[in-house]
This record gives C-alpha cells, structure tokens and sequence, in this order.
C-alpha cells in the first residue's frame, strides 16, 4: 500500500485520530444494484485502528438515509415485503446469539431496523421495542406495528427508562462516525447492557479468490467503512465498550464463489451443478472457522 498525503480527502480517523492513511483500492464502486458504478474512487487504510474507508467526496451524505432516494438508488424497492426478502437471511445468527440472551420482560433497542425485519422476530418476547429508523417512510409502518419509534438514538429522551439491549444490523459500515455510533448506542443502554453488532467483513473470501472484479462490488458508494475482526474491535473500544466476542459468519455458499470465479457476477444462492447441500455447509463452516466469512458478527457490552 502507498501512503496518501490528502487531509482535504481523508481527515483524521474518526476512530482513533490517526493521521496515517496508506491506499487499499483505487477504482470504481458500487453504486446500487450490481454494475452500475461509480468514477474511480479511492479506499484508504487507517494506519492507526486499521478501518478502511471511502474518500468522503464519494460517499453519500447522512441524510439521504431519512429519503425514500436510498432504496431506489440501490434498486431496492421501500416495500415492507422487498426489504424482508432481502435482509431476513441476515437475521438467523443474531435471532441464535439474543434468544440465548433471553429477552422477556426486556427493553430492546433496534438501531437502523428498516422496517422491523429484525424486531418482528422477537416482538412477543419483549417487554417494549425501541424502532430506531432515520427513514420516515419505516418510521410509519413501525408506528403501526405499536413500536415505540425514534430517528436516531440521540433522541430518546435522557430522562426515558434506558433499554436492556439493542442490535445493530449492516449499519455502522454507512454513518459518518462509527465510534460515535456506538457511544450514542451505549447512552441509551442500562450499565452492563449487550450490544449486538453486523457489518461486512472485508476479508470475504472472494477478496483474494476474485479481487480483479470482486472489489469493485464490494467496496460501495453507501458504505464509507469497512472492517476487519480487528477494526470492529479496536472500534468499539475506543467508544469504551468492551468486546465480549467477534466472530466470521458465511451467508453464501459455494456455487456463488463459482459464479464469481466463471461468471465474474454474483448470483446469490443460485445453485451450480454438483453442488449440493453438504458441500454449502462445508464452505460456510470452514470459512467461519478460518475467519474469512462475509459478515462480522460482534458483540459488546457498555
């Protein structure tokens, strides 16, 4: 990696104040739905806390997430059916790690929820449901699902009962300051709370196996960070949470590796021919043991 002398474009790093920043990847990013991308752009590496981020005159700004323009531009529709299709996969490991928590009689706080493909899982176990949602169209059908709802975390009222737990899914890797995020979290939460973090892990598999055309679909014009295990920790703990454990988790099984490696495209769950079951299972255990899944599950407490 070459060093970049460019304050105007990388600020110090808002997790850690490091000035240091060598390149990663110069080129395009995704800018939405698969192949439409932008002009070249360029990822740095902090040298400090070693988070990797998008130069900011390529990101979008905060309050393009309040707009009903961030789901068109990723060519998503704003439908509460279109956002569950795409989004509850992600749910099944988080749903494993906060039953076990036990959530009965308990104030849970969902930040950047959509509309409560998360927090409708678990409504019936909780005590009360905290839908935090920048997004006014949500913050409607979270309403009507009884949710008591808020825009950003900062607006829960300090002097309000402080929640027991609280998630945040695929969200941290979009904000404009993630240690902030996290404190902001942490200020909302009962001393000893949980905090249940995802994002994803920039040491996918598919980095090393197809980083010729792989990287510009991972790297995105909406997400201005991307971690590692020891990013995401250094992250946290730096907003004064401690990490209680990090772990790599595969969502995609084999035949996608294969469409990417023949077809240089992504096809989902879409099954090659003689992939089976068994073989899926074994490429999503190996990458978790190995750490080289393509989402961090982590969790922290305050």
């Amino acid at each position: 990696m070459t060093s970049i002398p460019a304050p105007e474009t990388f600020a110090p790093c808002a997790i850690c104040g490091s000035q240091s920043w060598q390149s990663a990847y110069t080129g395009p990013v995704r800018n939405g739905a698969f192949g439409a991308l932008t002009e070249p752009a360029t990822i740095a590496q902090c040298g400090g806390c070693g988070v990797q981020r998008l130069s900011e005159q390529h990101c979008i700004p905060d309050s393009f997430y309040e707009t009903d323009e961030y789901r068109a531009t990723l060519d998503q529709q704003l439908s509460e059916d279109a956002f569950y299709e795409a989004h509850d996969a992600l749910q099944r490991g988080v749903l494993d790690e906060i039953l076990e928590e036990g959530l009965r009689g308990k104030v849970l706080a969902d930040v950047g929820c959509g509309p409560g493909g998360f927090t409708d899982h678990v409504a019936g176990l909780t005590q009360e449901i905290w839908a935090i949602e920048p997004s006014h169209a949500y913050r409607e059908i979270l309403r009507s699902k009884g949710y008591r709802t808020f825009p950003y975390a900062t607006e829960v009222p300090a002097g309000d009962e402080r929640a027991d737990i609280a998630v945040t899914l695929q969200v941290i890797e979009h904000v404009a300051d993630p240690r902030a995020f996290l404190s902001e979290i942490a200020a909302i939460l009962k001393p000893g709370s949980k905090i249940i973090v995802t994002t994803p892990s920039r040491n996918d598999v598919l980095m090393t196996m197809a980083p010729d055309w792989f990287a510009a679909f991972f790297y995105r014009a909406v997400h201005r960070w991307y971690f590692d295990a020891g990013s995401l920790k250094a992250c946290g703990e730096a907003a004064g949470l401690t990490l209680r454990g990090i772990r790599s988790v595969q969502r995609y099984g084999l035949s996608n590796a294969l469409h990417w490696l023949r077809d240089r495209r992504p096809r989902g769950d879409t099954r090659m021919e003689p992939v089976d079951e068994l073989l899926d299972q074994t490429w999503r255990a190996h990458l978790a043991k190995i750490g080289r899944g393509d989402t961090l599950y982590a969790v922290f407490t305050v």
